[in-house]
């Protein structure tokens, strides 16, 4: 293997060669169209399957799908859900949340608590803009997350359809499994 002569590395050097290669990188890249977003003016479009903001869901009928199961605390990897509840007194063996809250500080957006409701209650949207000077209004709260699902109610259908839990037809919407049915009622309560 040759090594470069004295002459040649002193030739380039001065007719800087080194900065000349560089140079051409530079002069490559300096005629192709710019492919930066600006952010605030232009949005990406996000996918259906995007894992943004959680929302609750009602039924079609506005009844809570939440039944305060507690299987989404119990399948969060990151503990930041948290769900009080208590039977109907109205209706024997029925339970219904009566508080429910998601620290989005600790939320590590993967779904898991999505795909643990037996009732489709939770749902993912595209929201992810809730940046704030405050810590404190990221801790959200039953009326909040069920404020996220009505707004965003048709991106956290696409969600659930995009990752198969629900399907977008009248046969399935016919057979949508309500937990728990009213004892005595065998009538669907979601038309």
């Amino acid at each position: 293997m040759k090594t470069p002569s004295h002459a040649k590395k002193i030739r380039d050097a001065v007719l800087f060669r080194e900065i000349w290669k560089a140079m051409k990188v530079t002069f490559k890249h300096m005629f192709h169209r710019p492919m930066t977003f600006e952010y605030p003016r232009e949005k990406r479009t996000i996918p259906d399957a995007h894992r943004g903001a959680l929302g609750l869901l009602r039924y079609d009928n506005g009844q809570e799908r939440c039944v305060g199961c507690d299987l989404c605390e119990a399948a969060c990897p990151s503990r930041c859900i948290k769900v009080i509840s208590e039977q109907d007194k109205a209706m024997p063996l029925q339970r219904y949340a009566t508080e429910f809250y998601i620290d989005i500080t600790k939320c590590v957006f993967c779904g898991y608590c999505v795909e643990a409701c037996p009732v489709n209650a939770l749902a993912m949207t595209k929201v992810y803009e809730y940046s704030t000077a405050d810590k404190r209004t990221l801790l959200f709260d039953k009326a909040r997350l069920y404020d996220i699902g009505d707004r965003y109610i048709d991106d956290a259908r696409k969600y659930l359809y995009a990752h198969n839990q629900e399907k977008n037809d009248e046969e399935s919407r016919a057979y949508r499994y309500h937990f728990p049915q009213p004892v005595g009622n065998a009538e669907s309560s979601d038309a």
